[in-house]
């Protein structure tokens, strides 16, 4: 039997198991999950409705408010279906096209997501630092250039990614321990060499994401520089609030970003269910989140919700 487990084949389809150890609970598991993705889906198609309907709020903050928004509606609508069929119905089959497919659109949203926030630290810094040239340097339609150039990084990144699992042989053990087709998970069903597959997801994805938060770093202490040459006590807190979304929507994104592509290669002392977990939160808390922080910390936009509200 493990000779023949080692055998290279071409599945037809790979099953992926929800979250094991923990088979028993996956109805009281959907419960989170979906309510997490209902409540972000309202949150976000509000901020793309009120945005679109507004000119007042055409600008570049707002733009990038809704480009993160369609970011995390795409990641988050690439996972928890399928989770929850899992969850519900006990549907694991996923084919090999399928699970590559979602693997991509998982991946390259998450990549997307790191540009738009790395955009989001250069937008506060030229509000705060350069305001009076902010309306000439950062306009609408360089946002819109600088989204699809985060979009191309993104897809450029990733592609390489699915083209090298294609060519792997698969062993006959097509079993997923996970809730949606993670990059590293897949890599460990194949028989064949995968040094170079798992190092390039490795090292690519800690450049990328090291060149971003390198930039937001790079911002943010031009930003505290600039604001600590400020005298009054007032413009200091006018100055930090206007970036108190990004920060806590960046510490909700890069954290478990982080701790989850580490523990997939460096962390076998944790329990598989405890990553799983905190992986799927990795796309389901901002996606809840971050319409929630931007709604409640942006002014503009939180008159026009209520507008909007008061309205119905």
């Amino acid at each position: 039997m493990a000779a023949l487990n080692l055998t290279p084949s071409e599945p037809s389809t790979f099953m992926l198991m929800g979250i094991p150890g923990l088979e028993a609970a996956h109805i009281w598991i959907s419960i989170p999950f979906s309510m997490f993705y209902i409540i972000g889906l309202f949150g976000n198609f509000t901020v793309l409705f009120v945005v679109g309907k507004e000119q007042t709020l055409h600008k570049p903050m707002y733009l990038l408010i809704c480009m993160l928004s369609l970011t995390d509606i795409g990641t988050a609508t690439a996972i928890v279906p399928k989770a929850l069929c899992i969850f519900w119905f006990n549907l694991k089959g996923i084919t090999v096209c399928g699970c590559l497919t979602q693997m991509f659109f998982v991946h390259t949203g998450s990549m997307m997501h790191s540009a738009i926030l790395m955009t989001m630290a250069f937008d506060r810094y030229l509000a705060i630092c350069n305001p009076l040239r902010y309306a000439t340097i950062l306009t609408n339609v360089r946002i819109a250039k600088l989204g699809l150039v985060g979009f191309m990084r993104a897809v450029v990144f990733i592609l390489p990614l699915t083209l090298l699992l294609i060519r792997q042989p698969f062993c006959n053990n097509r079993i997923i321990h996970h809730t949606y087709c993670d990059h590293m998970a897949v890599v460990k069903m194949s028989c064949g060499d995968t040094t170079f597959d798992g190092m390039y997801g490795l090292v690519g994805a800690f450049i990328v994401i090291g060149l971003d938060l390198t930039l937001i770093a790079l911002s943010y202490s031009l930003i505290i520089r600039s604001v600590l040459r400020i005298s009054s006590k007032t413009a200091h807190q006018k100055a930090l609030n206007t970036c108190t979304a990004h920060i806590c929507v960046m510490l909700m994104s890069y954290t478990p970003f982080i701790f989850t592509s580490l523990t997939h290669r460096f962390g076998q002392g944790i329990t598989p269910h405890v990553h799983i977990i905190l992986a799927n939160l990795y796309f389901l808390v901002p996606h809840m989140f971050n319409p929630i922080i931007y709604g409640v910390k942006t002014k503009e936009l939180r008159v026009k919700v209520g507008k909007y509200i008061s309205r119905r």
